[in-house]
């Protein structure tokens, strides 16, 4: 068949709707949740604290009293005594209501240095998965922010 005008027309239409469905299946909220958590627990063991901080939103609250800044200085503080840390989620779970998601795993941390075993011992330990909250920031389906984490059974201490 030769190449004609409308042969490419419907040629251009094809590929656009073919590219469109790619970016709806990348654009599911579960699918943001889960590539946002994922990524979330890669720049922490990096210890890229600028990239950790793009993903925590403005208003983060926690049961243990932490905000957007405590929350980022802790984070530094507990990972800079765990050298070359790893960060583990096993089997998480995504579940989206309106404009919130939550991703749901069990989490485990691997490292070493003179903290690293305390540190392990009292996360690889707990017997609830930790549970983090995300928000839709604005109408981009990929604006998804860390409003909140949980786990009732880690205690944390002190500011």
């Amino acid at each position: 068949m030769p190449p004609s005008f409308r042969n490419g027309v419907y040629g251009g239409i094809l590929v656009a709707v073919v590219f469109g469905l790619c970016l709806v299946a990348l654009w599911r909220p579960e699918r943001q949740i889960r590539l946002h958590s994922a990524h979330l627990l890669s720049q922490i063991e990096k210890k890229d604290w600028t990239a950790v901080a793009q993903f925590i939103g403005r208003d983060y609250q926690d049961r243990w009293g932490d905000d957007r800044a405590l929350l980022l200085e802790r984070m530094r503080e507990v990972f800079r005594v765990i050298p070359n840390a790893r960060i583990e989620a096993g089997d998480p779970q995504v579940r989206v209501e309106d404009s919130k998601g939550f991703w749901t795993a069990k989490i485990t941390v691997n490292g070493a240095g003179e903290f690293a075993v305390l540190i392990q011992e009292r996360v690889n330990s707990l017997s609830a998965p930790f549970e983090f909250e995300w928000r839709l920031q604005s109408s981009k389906p990929w604006d998804w922010k860390l409003v909140c984490a949980r786990n009732p059974a880690l205690e944390i201490s002190g500011p």
